[in-house]
């Protein structure tokens, strides 16, 4: 509706490539429960590296988990300088959490919509479908903790927050759509 490119989950292409990971092993840092200190010791270490003239091999693959976030963060705000976009996940509304010009949303639905949504999404059991947004919000609300120190649920870090269980997507999006455009030209004045 706005004319925006969307941008999710292929931005980590460029950050495997950026780290020489696969997809798989980007996935686990992010879902692995770092302790901090562990995560404090391999930066340190690395940090350590430049001084003795480089890495070794062992600590160039001990990529951690806010490695992971700041080189996304980076990548984010590139795209975002370069031109507008929508911005799917990615901790986005902490990385432009001082930008006026960004719209941080949060969509949540009732529990029963969403087992219903992934259960018809990858053909799952009702189990299995409510095992999957378990451990996918978890996940998630780790990964955002760790490397951001804030909880994705609070609606303080955002300017929408949306219940979508019972509005239908095209009338959330033109919603969306209009206030952004407001949002856009008050700034512009």
């Amino acid at each position: 509706m706005l004319g925006f490119n969307v941008y999710d989950k292929a931005i980590l292409d460029t950050l495997t490539s950026k780290f020489n990971l696969s997809i798989e092993e980007m996935r686990r840092i992010k879902a692995s429960k770092p302790n901090w200190w562990n995560e404090f010791c391999k930066f340190y270490q690395q940090f350590g590296a430049v001084g003795r003239g480089g890495y070794t091999e062992q600590e160039d693959r001990e990529v951690t988990s806010q490695q992971i976030y700041l080189a996304e963060a980076q990548i984010l705000r590139d795209l975002a300088e370069q031109e507008s976009c929508v911005i799917i996940g990615r901790s986005g509304f902490h990385v432009f959490r001082n930008n006026p010009y960004a719209t941080k949303i949060f969509f949540i639905a009732d529990r029963k919509a969403r087992v219903k949504r992934v259960m018809e999404k990858f053909a799952l059991d009702e189990d299995a479908a409510s095992m999957r947004i378990d451990k996918v919000d978890d996940i998630r609300e780790n990964y955002t903790k760790t490397v951001t120190g804030v909880s994705r649920y609070d609606a303080r870090n955002y300017d929408f927050v949306f219940n979508v269980t019972q509005f239908p997507t095209d009338l959330v999006a033109q919603f969306l759509a209009d206030n952004i455009k407001k949002k856009y030209s008050f700034l512009m004045k």
